[in-house]
């Protein structure tokens, strides 16, 4: 597999007054360049700790991440916000756009975090030209001036992934994307990223709580108690919408 995303041996414990709380046991996880892959897990199972350690967001304890062939857990502070600003697209449950922003300006964001004040206004216009064809992607190219406020739920989370794509990552990692969403919203941002990863190439990796929502990506990874426990195949049959699993390999969680 050519793999784009890695975790070795991956550790990590909180604590808690002085006593450890182990969240990660030791993971070992590749995500293939291209595809869509779902790592799901009840709450507490460790898969959103894993995701911020992949997205360097925290570091392990044990263990080493790597991206597209290079190591990331023991880059400097600098260098991590290059790797999420630069490399990755970040998507979460509750959205975090800046409420004082319109939607253009919060898909702007990134572009002007990673910019001088000076070296921004240089390029505002094709920058602002990008944004508004990522808002148009997403189908709220109507909707630029509105503030979060003035949004629905799907709208925020179509405004985020905007944002996520700003900077043409080659990674989005999308933690529960439809977790604050209904039914008919979450299976409209399914469909957008599924035709992100078809249609633009995009390697997508979703963590999920929802079995059925997992078994629409390529590939799933079950977390339990902080370990891989199965690796499964996901193979379309006539229903591109009825999916079923066809167990790739089990990892033994001892």
């Amino acid at each position: 597999m050519n793999s784009i995303l890695e975790a070795r041996q991956i550790r990590k414990s909180y604590y808690k007054n002085q006593i450890e709380l182990p969240v990660l046991r030791g993971v070992d996880v590749a995500f293939a360049r291209g595809e869509m892959s779902a790592l799901v897990g009840r709450s507490g199972s460790g898969k959103s700790t894993l995701m911020h350690l992949l997205a360097t967001l925290d570091q392990p304890d044990e263990g080493e991440v790597w991206f597209d062939g290079r190591r990331i857990d023991n880059l400097s502070r600098r260098e991590r916000d290059t790797y999420r600003n630069r490399e990755i697209g970040i998507i979460f449950q509750f959205y975090h756009l800046l409420p004082e922003l319109s939607a253009l300006e919060n898909v702007l964001a990134p572009a002007m975090i990673s910019r001088s004040v000076l070296g921004y206004f240089r390029d505002r216009k094709t920058l602002t030209a990008r944004a508004e064809a990522m808002l148009d992607r997403v189908e709220l190219l109507d909707r630029k001036t509105h503030k979060p406020s003035e949004m629905s739920g799907g709208e925020m989370q179509r405004v985020a992934i905007a944002r996520s794509l700003m900077s043409a990552p080659k990674l989005l990692l999308a933690d529960e994307p439809t977790g604050n969403l209904d039914t008919e919203t979450g299976e409209s941002i399914l469909q957008l990223l599924h035709q992100l990863n078809t249609e633009d190439g995009l390697t997508v990796v979703m963590i999920t709580h929802d079995e059925a929502i997992a078994q629409r990506a390529d590939r799933c990874y079950r977390m339990q108690d902080g370990l891989l426990v199965d690796r499964f195949e996901n193979v379309v049959t006539d229903n591109p919408k009825a999916i079923s699993p066809k167990q790739l390999r089990t990892v033994s969680a001892a």
